[in-house]
């Protein structure tokens, strides 16, 4: 079973050798032409042979990414990852497996679709650039008319046989921040002779704590948050620096500008009422998911037609980041929770875990529901 191969031998973003050759060999087991893209990528091509005048060079990507965690698995499953502090954590494996068998299908029922299937199986989702941007940066889809790129992610909090959409904006852009306060240290107890990186460290993130008030658009939230401080000194001795690590998250591209702007303007104020000197770097991230409306309409309508009304859950804003972003700038895009909670009648979201964590057990009866709407998309949109 591709799932579980794939789930016991993971491997980290741009790593992705021996998934790729499980991916690899799978399609050339099923006639599919492909290649290799973003690296440790792959790009399928199925090409449809339903006659529709004046479609043809219309296509549909349908992606999935494939890179694991840095967590150390604790799942007691049999195909554990057998990786020490690896982990498929995020699902990544399912959805590989998934993109696979739709792919094997739609090669066998050419004749139901106008037009190019792509299947991308992506490197690299969770590590900054991401691979998306490599994707596009090769530009392999140029010369179609792309009309639906197309992604799903497991969601331990929704049901299996049930799928979450948010039409417009949905996922967050995300930026890492770092920052280097470099004073004058000495003895804690001697004030008047140091310039104390410490306490202006503190300040600085009082201040880029206080940003996100300054939303013009509270509806959309914004976040800036810093996860690492480290100042090496001691109880009694003040360090010559100070070192500190965190994101930010936003919802809309001239306030992301406008948020980096204020990130700076805090930290020359610290200096200079320190009289410390802070280095800023802003590592840019991805950009905001955003689901084409007219196109996550059609689909949403598609799904309750074929699973019916309940299996559509309508989704709030995710504060979460995700590279698919960088598809959604060109192409008109769909992105949608697949659940994988269990389908008992005494459902509860814990049985599965959380994403992220050494514990997530996706329902595997996800895996069939996930092949079936890939297709119902293809279908939909060149059917």
């Amino acid at each position: 079973m591709w799932r579980r191969s794939l789930h016991q031998h993971p491997e980290l973003s741009f790593e992705e050798h021996r998934t790729a050759k499980v991916v690899a060999e799978a399609l050339q087991h099923e006639g599919i032409e492909y290649r290799s893209v973003a690296g440790t990528g792959v790009l399928a091509r199925i090409e449809g042979t339903k006659a529709c005048v004046g479609r043809e060079r219309d296509a549909l990507v349908l992606r999935a990414d494939m890179d694991a965690l840095p967590i150390a698995e604790a799942t007691g499953l049999e195909f554990a990852s057998v990786h020490k502090g690896v982990m498929h954590a995020c699902g990544h494996d399912m959805h590989t497996a998934i993109l696979l068998g739709a792919l094997k299908i739609l090669n066998r029922h050419r004749d139901l679709f106008c037009g190019t299937v792509f299947g991308l199986f992506q490197p690299g989702e969770e590590l900054n650039p991401g691979g998306a941007s490599l994707v596009m940066r090769e530009r392999p889809f140029d010369g179609y008319r792309v009309a639906a790129f197309v992604g799903q992610h497991v969601e331990p909090m929704l049901k299996t046989g049930t799928f979450g959409f948010r039409r417009g904006k949905y996922m967050a852009s995300s930026d890492e921040l770092r920052f280097r306060v470099n004073g004058v240290g000495g003895h804690a107890a001697l004030r008047e002779r140091i310039k104390d990186p410490v306490r202006a460290a503190a300040e600085l993130i009082r201040l880029l704590y206080d940003i996100p008030a300054a939303n013009p658009s509270p509806e959309l939230p914004t976040i800036v948050s810093i996860g690492r401080v480290t100042a090496d000194g001691a109880t009694n001795v003040v360090p010559d620096r100070t070192f500190m690590e965190g994101t930010m998250r936003t919802f809309d591209e001239t306030w992301r500008r406008r948020v980096k702007e204020m990130v700076h303007e805090a930290a020359a104020e610290v200096d200079a009422r320190f009289g410390v000197s802070t280095e800023v770097d802003i590592n840019h991230g991805y950009p905001c998911v955003y689901n084409d409306e007219e196109l996550t309409r059609r689909v949403e309508s598609a799904t309750a037609g074929l699973f019916g009304e309940d299996a559509v859950i309508s989704l709030g804003l995710r504060p979460t980041a995700e590279d698919f972003g960088y598809y959604t700038l060109e192409y008109p895009s769909v992105y949608y929770r697949l659940g994988v909670g269990g389908d008992g009648a005494y459902f509860d979201s814990r049985s599965a875990g959380r994403i992220h964590t050494g514990t997530f057990r996706p329902d595997e009866k996800a895996l069939g529901y996930g092949v079936v709407q890939f297709i119902n998309i293809v279908f939909t949109v060149l059917g």
